[in-house]
Order: structure tokens, then C-alpha cells, then sequence
């Protein structure tokens, strides 16, 4: 599929103003995986620690949250449809907040539990609807699509970057409180609602420019059931799944894959005795790694219809996932945490390019809720396995191992899918 749109070169808004709201929107990306999800990983080791959680239930707490983000993706097309996407998307950063804030009031298993579940549910709201807010910005800059996606997935990457630098610190400073990691939660959580202020600015300036709707109106251009007439090229719910299927599985076993790196590689590296400021450099660097994707790989998410941006992105994550497993010298390790940032979010980037290169905008919502769902299934089996492996004689750098092979497959697998006609 191409896009010319040299004809209307004098009407075209200029691109500095997508990359304005590309970066905007990816606030809700900052907030949904980047603080909501991932920073779990850093709390891990000191929760562990002070709680008594064996690797098992550290894992059982991520598992919980994707659970609850499988919720959120079964849902949130109809909360799209009643309150549209932006309503979604800040909400979802104001609950983000209330939940982040609630895990540092409990020690029991069962509310933290609870707490992680909730925050999936919201992460989910959010990201499908930035998601497809950002999808909508390829009507005003067809020609840089991947690029605009990539800006928005790579927000992930600053909400790495500050739960980098805020939970090392937070920590050190309550250190002598009782469950100082407790300090940590409460923070993040502040940042959240600065994001959620950061996307109300963003809401504005997407509705200047004719892309966001209201905050109470409904989605028509991407909402699966809105549409009054649907084009009789465009597959219905069972004939995308089976069109879809070689990319679904290969994306199912990405969730499958990735979480176990980002849940436990912070504690493998705690374990082996890694220094504070090293561990922090490492997580830091990926998270610019991740704001740094963007631009890496726009050329293949603009130029394929098919799964090989899927099968590739995979195969090079699965050796970053390996190298903290077969090795603990230093270099490797670091090149292992850039790779990985470098990575990871493309291959999300890339099933939202595959939806729209194949699907017309009335079965976007569709499309992207379906690899939503199927990322979540995955991401609810990889940290208990990885867990209860790292619990074992193997430990960790097993699980990890673990991790590589299901990202190997899912490549392998992603490799078969064909364009649409």
C-alpha cells in the first residue's frame, strides 16, 4: 500500500506538528507500560526481599497485571465507542496514578495482587487508545507513519528512563523507613498524574487539528462497530483472525518472551552483586534505547505489508534476551539492555503498521484489539514460568533462556504471514 499525497503537498499540515503530537500522545505510552508496567521490575528485588516473595509470586504479581490487562483489551472497544479514545487515554492515566499509589499502602500478597491487576486493566485502556489516536495522525502525514508510530512507542522509553532515575533515589532516601519501596510507589504515581496534565494539553491540540474528537463523543474513524457501512473487501471478526494468523501467534509468543526479561532482569543482575549505579545506567540506557527506536526501524514498518518486520524484530530480541543468560560480563550485558530497548517496542509499532497497511480504518479497533488480546494471553503465561524456573536449580539465567526460545519461535512463525488482498 502507498500513499501519495504530493498532490495536496501545499495543504498538508507541517510534519513539526505531528511529531508535536506523537510526542504528546506518547505520555499515555510513558504512563501505561513504561511506569505502570515496567517499573515493577526495578521494585522487585527490595519487595522481594523485605516481603519474603519467592521468584514464583514476584512473577504471579506481573502475571496478575497482564490478566488485568487482557481485561482492559476485551474492554476498552466498547469504552471507546461510549466515551471515545481520549477520555480513555486521560482516565486511564488518572486511575494509573490512583492504583500505582495504592500498591504502597499494602504488604498482604492478595491487595497487591489486586493493585497489579487493576493497573493492567487502565495500562490496556491506554495504550489501545493512544494507539489508535496516533494511527489516526497517518490522515495528515501518510508519508511518515511508522516514524509518527515509532515517536508514540518510544514514549514508553521515557517512562523507563524516569522510573530509572526516581526508584533508585526514592529508595536510598526512605532506605531507613519501613518498607521504604513503599516511597517509590508514591512517587510514580505523582508522575502519572503530571502525564495525565500532559495529555489534557495534548487532547486540545489533537482536536485543533481535527484528529481527536470530544471528550465524550465516540470515535468514528477507528471504532470496529461505528462505521454505517462496512467496505466488502474488509474481513469480518473470524476471517481476520485466520488472515492474521501466523502474525497473532508469532505476537502471542512476544508477550510470552519479553515480560520475563523486563520482570526479572534487574533482580538477575541484583543477585550476581551488579553495583546500584551500574543497574541504573543499564535500565536507563534501554529506556533511551526504547525513545531512540522510533526512527531505527519507520523504514520497515512503512515498507511491508507482511510479518517480516514481526519475524525479525523477534529473532534480534530473542539474542538480547539470551546474552544476560549465557554471560555475565559487563559489556555484553549492556549491549543486551540497548538491544533490547532498541527492539521491543517496534515489534508492538510493527502490528499496529501491519492492521493499518492491510485493514481499512473502520476494522483498525478491530485489528489492533485483537493483537492486544493476544499479547496479553502471552504476557499472562511469561513471568510465572519464568519464575517458577528461576525458583528451580537453573535460576534465573534458565528462565531467561526460556524467554529467548518462545521470541525465536515467534519469529519463525511471524515469518509466514502474508499480506491481504
Amino acid at each position: 500500500m502507498s500513499h501519495d499525497d504530493s498532490g495536496s503537498a501545499s495543504a498538508a499540515p507541517p510534519l513539526h506538528r505531528g511529531v508535536w503530537l506523537a510526542l504528546g500522545l506518547s505520555l499515555g505510552a510513558a504512563v501505561s507500560l513504561g511506569i505502570t508496567r515496567f517499573a515493577y521490575g526495578l521494585l522487585l528485588p527490595p519487595m522481594r526481599a523485605d516481603l519474603g516473595w519467592s521468584y514464583l509470586l514476584a512473577g504471579a504479581m506481573n502475571t496478575a497485571n497482564a490478566v488485568g490487562y487482557l481485561v482492559g483489551a476485551l474492554t476498552v472497544p466498547g469504552l471507546m465507542r461510549r466515551f471515545g479514545p481520549v477520555a480513555v487515554l486521560i482516565g486511564g492515566a488518572l486511575l494509573a496514578a490512583l492504583f500505582m499509589a495504592g500498591s504502597g499502602f499494602f504488604t498482604a500478597d492478595a491487595p497487591l495482587l489486586v493493585q497489579r491487576w487493576l493497573a493492567g486493566i487502565v495500562s490496556a485502556w491506554m495504550f489501545v487508545a493512544g494507539g489508535l489516536l496516533a494511527a489516526r495522525l497517518s490522515n495528515g502525514w501518510p508519508r511518515h507513519t511508522g516514524w509518527l508510530l515509532g515517536l508514540y512507542y518510544g514514549g514508553v522509553g521515557s517512562g523507563i528512563v524516569v522510573s530509572a532515575l526516581a526508584v533508585p533515589a526514592l529508595l536510598d532516601w526512605a532506605a531507613a523507613r519501613p518498607h521504604g519501596w513503599a516511597w517509590a510507589w508514591w512517587g510514580l504515581a505523582l508522575v502519572c498524574l503530571l502525564a495525565a496534565a500532559g495529555l489534557v494539553s495534548t487532547w486540545r491540540a489533537l482536536a485543533a487539528q481535527g484528529l481527536g474528537g470530544t471528550v465524550t463523543g465516540r470515535a468514528p474513524s477507528v471504532a470496529p462497530s461505528s462505521a454505517p457501512a462496512m467496505e466488502s473487501s474488509a474481513p469480518g471478526t473470524a476471517d481476520l483472525l485466520r488472515a492474521f494468523a501466523p502474525a497473532l501467534l508469532g505476537y502471542a509468543l512476544f508477550g510470552v518472551g519479553y515480560i520475563g526479561y523486563m520482570t526479572f532482569v534487574i533482580a538477575l543482575l541484583r543477585d550476581r552483586g551488579t553495583a546500584a549505579a551500574d543497574i541504573t545506567a543499564f535500565y536507563a540506557l534501554l529506556g533511551v534505547a526504547v525513545m531512540a527506536s522510533s526512527r531505527l526501524w519507520a523504514g520497515w514498518l512503512d515498507r511491508y505489508r507482511d510479518g517480516r518486520p514481526l519475524a525479525r524484530l523477534n529473532a534480534l530480541l530473542g539474542l538480547a534476551t539470551v546474552l544476560p543468560a549465557l554471560t555475565p560480563a559487563w559489556p555484553l550485558v549492556l549491549a543486551s539492555g540497548v538491544l533490547f530497548g532498541a527492539v521491543f517496542l517496534s515489534v508492538v509499532a510493527s502490528t499496529t503498521a501491519l492492521v493499518r497497511h492491510n485493514l481499512p480504518a473502520s476494522r483498525w479497533a478491530a485489528g489492533i484489539s485483537a493483537f492486544t488480546i493476544v499479547f496479553a494471553v502471552g504476557q499472562i503465561v511469561g513471568p510465572t514460568v519464568v519464575g517458577w524456573i528461576g525458583d528451580g536449580p537453573g535460576g534465573l539465567e534458565r528462565g531467561l533462556l526460556f524467554s529467548a526460545l518462545a521470541l525465536w519461535l515467534g519469529a519463525l512463525v511471524a515469518w509466514r504471514q502474508r499480506a491481504l488482498r
